[in-house]
């Protein structure tokens, strides 16, 4: 969903910079709850207040709560085919490229300077090796970006004198 989201709100209807973009992801990301229903809450709340909030989120909701509906009635008699299946999995593929692309797009706007690197990597390793839930990871940046930009700040001031 995320290029999908960021190409119509960016590129086509022109509503954020690839900027704004990137913290709204940051934000809807590290939140509980589908992205693409954060994104839309996040994106009609910039643009239209709490009405825009909300009409986007029922916006984002409605078409898959129909499509969900429908699906489960329609999988309970053709669930185990096997062509079924091999669309699923196709699916399921796809859906994994989608995010890979996302992370690139993300990683190229985001990731610039060793720092920002470095808590990418050490964030990714404590998720994906040692099992630390994301919020953990997204605390533990926040605290380093917080001491990252004090020591910058001292540096600076020690310079000057």
């Amino acid at each position: 969903m995320l290029p999908l989201i960021q190409a119509a709100i960016v590129e086509e209807r022109k509503w954020m910079t690839e900027e704004e973009m990137v913290d709204c992801i940051a934000v809807c990301q590290s939140l509980p709850g589908v992205i693409a229903i954060n994104t839309a809450t996040y994106v009609g709340k910039t643009l239209k207040g709490f009405r825009g909030a909300l009409v986007a989120s029922f916006g984002v909701i409605l078409p898959s709560f129909v499509i969900i509906i429908l699906a489960v009635l329609f999988l309970r008699s053709i669930g185990e085919n096997s062509y079924v299946q091999g669309a699923f999995t196709g699916v399921k593929a796809a859906a994994c490229g989608l995010i890979l692309y996302s992370a690139f797009r993300l990683s190229r706007q985001t990731l610039r300077g060793p720092f920002a690197w470095t808590v990418a990597v050490v964030s990714f390793v404590m998720i994906a090796i040692f099992r630390i839930t994301a919020i953990w990871a997204i605390l533990a940046g926040a605290a380093a970006g917080l001491i990252y930009m004090a020591y910058k700040a001292y540096k600076i001031k020690r310079a000057k004198k």
